[in-house]
Formats: structure tokens, sequence, C-alpha cells
């Protein structure tokens, strides 16, 4: 089955899932005993520093000041995307090309939000390696991969984009493909550069890092927020207080990284213990990737939703949920919106 039907498939049924045990039973009480009104989180992987406005929310009192009672919940290696499209969660983390690809096989979510205004992964090599100077030299190497939907394509685009074919050797490897790049199993993979390339660097390992969007490949919000577009619609004052509270953390965050790195650490003190390595990781964030050309924080623009949707739609990554390719380009304006975020 290939990766994009393998996507639609599984939203479908776990979507299925989840939807029978919401009306089963699981559905909650929209108002907490303190008369403050519940809202659901899902994360999209352990806490960490794409999450860390979130935890200063919560430890801030926004969420509280707001009239909101914020449940996170605890990461289960779930497809963020199925839970809150089953509404099994009201917002949760996604990536613009994962949410793309869900919401045009018909996830019944929009992205409310951007964390990350731009990518911040990046194609990276072993500095030592003279014979890779671009990505166009990576053709006819071994990629270690992560087995996601736009994985491939996307690594063969920007291959093609710094004017190579775009061909090469995928193997999927997850998050052991970083060691596999050390021990030179693989020639490239793609770290984050604010978490792995850290980890890298503490290591001793000298890496390169090629930047997707200097060869002309469509840029990336790396990290948004989903909300359920039912819960969106019956909890519209909900809605925009609980993205303005979380907006205003992920603000925090921005200016004074470090801070915002403790409260992460002390909301999490169980899971993460290195509050330096969070620091760091959070200025390189907060510096780099989370405020837009205007230097504001969490808005998105149909531009960059449509070019990197027409990459994936051109690459034939878009199917609905019959798994049959979109003939026609969706009205991208429809995958996101601003009218939470404030100004």
């Amino acid at each position: 089955m290939k990766p994009h039907k393998q996507l639609a498939a599984v939203i479908a049924a776990l979507a299925a899932l989840f939807g029978a045990a919401f009306v089963a039973g699981c559905a909650q009480d929209d108002t907490a005993g303190d008369g403050l009104t519940k809202v659901r989180f899902a994360l999209d992987w352990t806490p960490n520093t794409n999450h860390t406005g979130l935890y200063v929310a919560q430890n801030k009192g926004y969420f509280k000041d707001a009239g909101l009672d914020v449940e996170i919940l605890p990461f289960n290696d779930s497809n963020p995307d199925v839970i809150v499209d089953s509404g099994q969660a009201d917002f949760g983390v996604s990536f613009q090309d994962a949410a793309t690809i869900s919401m045009a096989a018909g996830a019944n979510v929009r992205s409310v939000m951007a964390v990350e205004q731009t990518w911040a992964t990046a194609v990276s090599v072993l500095a030592e390696r003279d014979d890779i100077q671009s990505p166009k030299d990576l053709d006819g190497m071994t990629y270690g991969g992560f087995g996601t939907p736009a994985d491939q394509a996307v690594m063969s685009g920007v291959i093609k984009a710094a004017g190579g074919k775009g061909e090469f050797d995928n193997v999927t490897l997850n998050t052991n493909a970083y060691e596999a790049l050390y021990s030179r199993d693989v020639d490239f993979t793609v770290p984050y550069l604010a978490w792995e390339g850290i980890e890298a660097e503490d290591r001793g390992v000298k890496l390169k890092h090629y930047n997707y969007t200097d060869y002309g490949f469509p840029d990336c919000y790396q990290v948004i927020i989903l909300g359920n577009n039912d819960f969106l619609e019956a909890h519209p004052e909900e809605a925009k207080a609980f993205i303005q509270a979380l907006q205003r953390g992920y603000e925090d965050a921005v200016e004074d990284p470090d801070g915002a790195a403790e409260i992460l650490q002390q909301e999490n003190a169980d899971l993460l213990t290195d509050v330096d390595f969070l620091k760091r990781s959070q200025r390189i964030l907060s510096k780099d990737y989370m405020l837009d050309a205007d230097g504001k924080f969490g808005h998105q623009t149909e531009q960059q939703w449509a070019e990197l949707g027409k990459f994936l739609y051109d690459n034939g990554l878009l199917v609905d949920a019959s798994d049959t390719p979109l003939t026609t380009e969706p009205d991208w304006s429809t995958y996101f919106t601003d009218e939470y975020v404030a100004d």
C-alpha cells in the first residue's frame, strides 16, 4: 500500500474507532466542576521545546484566566491529526505537510495557529563528507528516512530543486536515522536542528546542513496547532480564548527563552532533566523559527499553504477519503484560519 493510502486508511479506521468510543460515552462534560470550560489538547510527541508555549500558558494561569481547564493528553504514539479529527481532542500539534494530507483525506480539522514559521529541519550530512557540497550530490546515496507519507517526495524534491535527479535509496529508520548517519550507515537524514542538531554537537559529531528553501523548495509551517472544526463552530469564543492564551505562552517563550525552558522542565520534571539543553533549544527556536517576517507570532498565509500544498498535490500525495487521488487542487484557504490569533 502506498504511504498516502496508508495514512488515509489509518485516518478513516481510527476516526471510526474513536468516534464509536465517543458516542459510547467517552464524551466529556464541556464544563468542569469549577465552572471552567474543558479543552483537551493532543501532543505529537513527548514534551519538548515545540510545546514550550503550551506549558508556559498552563503554568502561568493563562488558560484559567481565560475560563478554561486545559487537559494535556499524554502522548501514546497515536496520530494527533486522527485524535483531533475524531473529537477525542479539541486541539493538537501537527505539521503543515502532514496536516495537508490529512485534510485532503477528509479530516475534520483546520490549522488555527503556526508555532514555527519555517522548516526547522534540514538535509544533514557529516561535515567530513567533501563529496557532498549540495543536495544535488545526494543522488544515488542512502537516506535515513522516517516513513511518513511525504518523506521521500520532499527529499526528492529538495534534491531536484538543487539540480539533482532526486534518486536515492530510502531506508526507514525513524529516530535511529541519526545514529545511522553518525556511523556512516546512511549518507543523509533530516534532524530537527533545535534538538538533534544540539545532541550531535554535544557528542562532538560535526554536521553540515542544507536548508530546503535555499534551493527554491516550498517553505513549511514546521509546527502548527490543529483545531477540530465541530469544536470551533460550537465554541467560537472558547476557541479564541484558548488560542490567544496559548499564543501568549509562546510569545513569552520568544521573549524569555531561558525562563520558558525552565517552566517546560518544571512541568515535565519526570521526563526532562537537562534544563541547559532545553534553554539552548528554546533559544534557537525563539530566535530563528517562531516569528514571521513582520515579527509576529502565530499567523499563516494562504501563499505558504498553497505552495507546499501544490507540491504535495503534484506528487500525487493528496487523496480523498476513498483513496482516490485528487484531480483538482483544494481551496487552500479552508485549510487554515487566522481568525483566532491576536494581532
